[in-house]
């Protein structure tokens, strides 16, 4: 080795030093730190590295210069993600307040930049920089008498409930009229029946006042019609609509099982359904004032369930949407992604899901957000490759 090192350095030292190729910034580095590491002088370590004494006092002095231009340079990691994937974030987080770090970790590795969602919150709790990451279906339903039902496939077990949702002149104070019957105009009731193994939104119709049980079997029906499916089962609570004679007769009538009527307090029987209307609330509350209008507040509602169904990753499906695991589709998230780190290994996992490379590492992107009908709190989030 030492005589390798010889022949190499006799080469080199027959160049003029002024014609010999300069050392890199990184490598710049790693001579001071092996200076420092072995205790040599400046003469020393220009003798080893066939430089000058002066030219490594230059290199100290200017330890402290950042930036690309920099003269001496730290090595930068291989997973570290570069600032336009920082400023991306950033982006999507002021466009999409809702969105919290799961949720904006699964629509990028749907877009196709995988990337962690403690990296993801790094990123927001960091200061800007100028501008320039097979889930368990087997969840159960449980009856007062403690049968279980467990959703194997689509439209296997569905949901089905109601709740109220204010306009912008009822529910807000307890004295008249705001303190009327929950009822149109000062609030909607809203029926939803959510797929249990997909988690897809099936439908919602909307009501000037508590509807009748009459009224939700036409709205059960008129799902069953659109989906061409009839469930196996439903799970409800007990509500009038639900818990009577006629309502058990229908269910004979279509073939479906005897209802299941939700335990409360008891963990994945109704609270499927239950979070689905807190994300339903939560998206007609980003409107700046509720529709009074039935068919504009039907318009909304289909809006957003066209979006929760087709673009809205979900956490309990590994960051797939209802229609993919409904539809048996390919989840985007597991197509090949964009790798924006130059450094980073073919072969390495990634952020999960894990998904092959499209293109060679260092591709550089811009994100495109587009809102569904022009809503706001609707955002479609997509990548195109930056010029």
């Amino acid at each position: 080795m030492r005589e390798e090192i010889r022949v190499k350095d006799a080469r080199m030292g027959r160049i003029d030093p002024r014609h010999r190729p300069h050392y890199p910034p990184v490598e710049r580095m790693a001579i001071l730190e092996l200076k420092a590491a072995r205790g040599w002088s400046l003469e020393q370590t220009a003798r080893t590295f066939q430089l000058t004494a002066a030219t490594i006092a230059a290199w100290m002095r200017r330890l402290d210069e950042q930036g690309p231009d920099a003269l001496v340079q730290m090595r930068s990691p291989v997973n570290r993600f570069p600032e336009f994937v920082r400023c991306a974030v950033r982006r999507l987080k002021t466009l999409c307040p809702a969105l919290g770090k799961v949720k904006l970790t699964q629509t990028l590795a749907r877009a196709g930049v995988h990337i962690g969602a403690t990296t993801v919150g790094r990123i927001l709790r960091q200061k800007p920089a100028s501008p320039p990451t097979n889930p368990d279906q087997s969840v159960q339903n449980v009856n007062k008498t403690g049968c279980v039902v467990t959703a194997e496939y689509p439209n296997h077990v569905w949901h089905v409930d109601l709740t109220a949702v204010p306009t912008g002149s009822g529910y807000w104070c307890s004295w008249l009229p705001w303190a009327l019957p929950q009822r149109w105009p000062f609030g909607w009731w809203v029926a939803v029946v959510e797929d249990h193994f997909s988690r897809r939104a099936m439908g919602c119709a909307a009501f000037p006042q508590q509807p009748t049980s009459c009224d939700v079997r036409a709205f059960l029906s008129r799902t069953i019609a659109r989906a061409r499916r009839t469930p196996t089962y439903l799970v409800c609570d007990r509500g009038t609509q639900f818990d009577c004679r006629g309502f058990r007769a229908w269910c004979r009538r279509k073939g479906i099982q005897p209802p299941r009527y939700g335990a409360v307090g008891r963990h994945g029987s109704i609270a499927v359904v239950e979070r689905f209307i807190l994300t339903l609330k939560t998206l007609l509350g980003c409107l700046l004032l509720v529709p009074y209008r039935r068919e504009r507040f039907q318009h909304e509602l289909s809006a957003i369930v066209a979006w929760y169904n087709e673009h809205r990753p979900h956490e309990r499906l590994g960051g797939r949407t209802p229609d993919e695991v409904y539809f048996g589709r390919f989840p985007a998230n597991r197509r090949p992604r964009v790798e924006p780190r130059s450094c980073w290994p073919r072969a390495s996992p990634c952020a999960k899901p894990w998904a092959l490379v499209r293109g060679q590492p260092g591709s550089t992107v811009d994100v495109e957000v587009r809102f569904l009908r022009g809503r706001r709190h609707l955002p479609i989030i997509t990548l195109r490759r930056a010029g």
